[in-house]
């Protein structure tokens, strides 16, 4: 842990301080966990009840809640943000331990920055290029023409697979694979045909991918992950898949292939995607939404229905979309013919 001052704190991220200018703080808890030497925030005021009984040192939080604060406060337009930004700070993460464990297995093809660190037991394929302050936790397979960019960390056991571009700083998290061969099969007249998947998966700057996500490489194209792109834990994406910059993607979504989603979504959990389509930029997308078309406008969508009879779904989804315009219709009619309005909402 790193230690700061209120007083640094506010200069450094353009924060009003209420407080002492000298007191110290040297990591980030709760509102309820907080001790004296701890800094905490407010952004939910779901959590504004433990704000009047916090022991915080100080607490990061915006100007119509400091009246509420009992301690030192550090006033923001956006204090989660503020605070994710200190946390960073304080809770820096470790340093690179620069050269390869004993056990690990590497190409003499292989180009490794001297800067890296390279856990035990990762195996490095032919002329995979790793560099500096490239961390390769323990378990991590890395295949043939690899590149993985500067200050990128792989946690456990991650499978980074022939052919994948990692741009810079990127986190990917424990069990994750990219670059695994896309579910593609032709249906022949003695069964499944296997159909070859020669793309790549290419992934840019500052992406962030949980536990278990699995990316598939593109089946003739590339599946392309764009810069500042955040990944849940267990998202499935399929070859192909195109994603925008700065769009994040909640736990269990799934995304079908050749599908393209734009810049600055949110996704949340669970959501189903199917292939082909398109989606646009700054669409919301809430949990559990089955998104079978393409979404041409930004928004926000929602929708999802019970399954039943393919035939029998399609003819209600129709008519599901022009419930509205029927309501108002007899509305209408009602109001047309005398009887009160609230009969027709009933």
């Amino acid at each position: 842990m790193m230690s700061a001052t209120l007083g640094e704190l506010a200069v450094q991220f353009g924060c009003t301080l209420r407080g002492d200018p000298d007191v110290v703080v040297d990591h980030v808890a709760t509102l309820e966990s907080a001790d004296r030497s701890a800094l905490s925030f407010l952004a939910n005021n779901k959590y504004r009840t433990h704000l009047a009984t916090t022991k915080a040192a100080a607490v990061v939080l915006d100007a119509a809640s400091v009246d509420d604060c009992p301690v030192a406060a550090l006033i923001t337009k956006d204090p989660y943000v503020i605070y994710a930004r200190i946390a960073a700070i304080l809770h820096p993460p470790t340093l690179p331990r620069a050269g390869a464990h004993a056990s690990a297995v590497i190409a003499r093809s292989a180009l490794i920055d001297n800067t890296a660190e390279i856990g035990a037991c990762v195996v490095i394929g032919e002329h995979a290029t790793i560099h500096e302050d490239v961390v390769i936790a323990p378990g991590c397979v890395i295949g043939n023409h690899v590149a993985i960019g500067r200050g990128t960390r792989l946690m456990a056991n991650v499978s980074v697979l022939d052919g994948t571009m990692i741009g810079e700083r990127c986190i990917i998290n424990a069990g994750a694979v990219i670059g695994s061969e896309g579910f593609g099969f032709a249906p022949g007249s003695e069964g499944w045909v296997k159909v070859p998947q020669v793309g790549r998966v290419i992934i840019g700057n500052d992406v962030e991918i949980g536990a278990n996500t699995t990316i598939d490489r593109g089946a003739i194209g590339d599946t392309v992950i764009g810069n500042d792109v955040k990944l849940d834990n267990q998202i499935q994406i399929a070859h192909n898949v195109r994603i925008g910059d700065h769009t994040a993607i909640a736990a269990c979504t799934g995304i079908s292939g050749s599908t393209t989603i734009g810049k600055n979504c949110m996704i949340a959990g669970q959501v189903g995607i199917t292939g082909h389509l398109s989606i646009c930029d700054n669409v919301v997308i809430t949990g559990k939404t089955m998104v079978s078309t393409s979404i041409h406008k930004p928004g926000v969508y929602s929708g999802s229905l019970h399954a039943e009879e393919a035939r029998r779904f399609r003819r209600n989804a129709a008519r599901f979309t022009q419930l509205d315009e029927l309501a108002k219709q007899i509305k209408r009619g009602n109001t047309a013919s005398g009887l009160p309005a609230d009969d027709a909402d009933a």
